[in-house]
């Protein structure tokens, strides 16, 4: 019997997870700028408006407010547009945030190709290069709903600044709640073929297109990384000494995301060919998040041909 997988919308779990979380440490406060309810915080703003900071459309002051507040002793949330707290905001997040080294968590929402027909304005395809390079920021993409509520408790959890990415649209939840270790992956399946490791939101149709090729008799090492930085170095060593090629799959530019961690990390190994499934390195049309992801081939058809071409040359 198939089991039926439920499909909840990442914006409003991740506001709920926060605002659990909240209630058992009064030291969370969240920020918005001009974006609370579509960041899933409408409930927590009636409710602990004592604790809610609504900023207007002022990224950058909003991330100064959120490390001022961090010197007090309370953890700010800040959740909004991923390109606008990333690549508008990065001086700011790399200066007050980085730099200071202040406990403060800033959430991108509609990473990737989410916001889909506002163009490249408002998709977020560098955010994994911009914040993994602030020394001392922690990446995280959760993937589901399960991840994501984990990686939640992890963040607040966590001392330290964190960027975390979630998507828009839909994600699984899979009625799983698995132990989210920071700067740890894990396997999903495992097989001598090939290793793939991917993260984020698209690791859903990684996922289904692994259990496609299952049942033609492909099987991989499927690596789940949520943490985008500090990557886990021993599950993928592991795993590529085993099956002799990785290939990563994520919605981000080919250059200074997931797969060029592991590229860095394959190399000074001296291990395993590597193959990189990644948005190309031009700016990407106006068009649906489904029309973009099959042009880049990280819709499942392109990751199915990706593993199998990747088999075959390795």
């Amino acid at each position: 019997m198939t089991q039926t997988i439920q499909h909840v919308d990442p914006r409003k779990t991740f506001g709920q997870a926060v605002a659990a979380l909240a209630e058992d440490n009064e030291q969370v406060v969240v920020l918005s700028t001009d974006s609370g309810k579509s960041s899933g915080f409408g409930d927590f703003a009636a409710s602990q408006p004592d604790r809610y900071f609504e900023m207007g459309i002022a990224e950058q002051g909003a991330t100064a407010v959120a490390a001022g507040l961090a010197t007090t002793g309370r953890i700010p949330v800040y959740c909004a547009i991923a390109p606008f707290v990333t690549s508008r905001n990065f001086e700011f997040f790399r200066n007050d945030v980085g730099y200071m080294g202040q406990n403060v968590k800033i959430v991108g929402r509609n990473g990737g190709f989410t916001y889909s027909e506002l163009g490249s304005t408002h998709h977020s395809l560098e955010d994994y290069a911009l914040t993994g390079s602030i020394p001392g920021v922690t990446v995280l993409a959760p993937g589901d709903a399960g991840e994501m509520r984990a990686a939640c408790a992890a963040m607040i959890a966590h001392e330290g600044p964190v960027y975390m990415r979630i998507g828009a649209g839909s994600i699984p939840d899979y009625g799983e709640e698995r132990e989210f270790v920071i700067g740890k992956g894990y396997y999903v399946t495992e097989g001598p073929d090939l290793t793939v490791v991917t993260t984020g939101y698209t690791s859903t149709y990684v996922r289904q297109a692994v259990a496609e090729l299952r049942e033609v008799g492909v099987e991989v090492d499927l690596i789940n990384m949520p943490t985008v930085t500090p990557i886990d170095r021993d599950i993928i060593l592991e795993s590529a000494k085993k099956t002799g090629a990785v290939l990563t799959v994520e919605e981000h530019y080919e250059f200074g995301g997931l797969g060029s961690r592991v590229a860095e990390l394959l190399a000074f190994a001296g291990v395993a060919k590597l193959t990189k499934v990644a948005v190309a390195q031009e700016n990407q049309p106006s068009s649906t998040c489904e029309d973009l992801l099959e042009r880049n081939g990280l819709d499942v058809p392109g990751i199915k041909q990706s593993i199998l071409d990747a088999i075959e040359n390795k």
